[in-house]
């Protein structure tokens, strides 16, 4: 603990400052402007280089690349299909959850898209909440829900809850992939602004 403080010292900001006016120091003593008070001048100016020197920066937190989120939603978006393979939709819900299935599984596919995606963060997070969120949370209080309609007569329809939740994150799909169309429309517009300008 105490050999690494040390080491830690003498690789530091403040050292190698401290260090590098000292020198300054000797240089002043050899050639006689410090005359006898030499310890004096080497010891003030390492001092005052290691007060003035820059602090020591902590390093920045390593956080997951959008690439390796992605990564993580493909492998939770495994997860999720094989729960929703398990379970038991109606045929409306079904449709719709195919739908948004297939929209999220070419969102994930590894390639370009993906990479367009990874660019967006708004859109890794939306497909990430989609994913381990709100699919998984529908699904769940529809079975859940099922269950209880058919103690208690009368009561509403779990299914066109179900229904109308899968059609909205459906739509918040195409929103996400027509975003992403749009940004790759105005890549594609802005290269040829460019070559028009330079040919011109």
């Amino acid at each position: 603990m105490a050999t690494s403080r040390v080491l830690g010292y003498l690789e530091s900001r403040k050292n190698l400052t401290g260090g590098a006016l000292g020198v300054v120091g000797l240089v002043l003593t050899f050639t006689g402007v410090a005359g006898p008070y030499w310890p004096v001048v080497v010891v003030g100016l390492y001092g005052a280089g290691a007060l003035t020197a820059p602090p020591e920066r902590p390093a920045l937190p390593d956080f997951p690349s959008p690439s390796a989120q992605l990564d993580a939603i493909r492998a939770d978006f495994a997860k999720l299909r094989g729960y929703l393979a398990d379970v038991e939709l109606p045929a409306t819900a079904g449709d719709w959850l195919a739908e948004l299935t297939e929209l999220l599984t070419a969102l994930l596919e590894p390639g370009w898209v993906a990479e367009a995606l990874a660019q967006d963060p708004d859109g890794v997070h939306t497909v990430s909440r989609a994913v381990r969120q709100d699919i998984p949370e529908a699904v769940d209080a529809y079975v859940r829900t099922r269950w209880w309609t058919r103690m208690t007569a009368g009561a509403e329809s779990p299914e066109r809850h179900l229904d109308r939740q899968l059609a909205l994150l459906r739509e918040e799909a195409e929103h996400l992939v027509s975003g992403l169309r749009d940004k790759e429309a105005r890549r594609q517009e802005s290269h040829t602004r460019y070559l028009e300008e330079r040919n011109n």
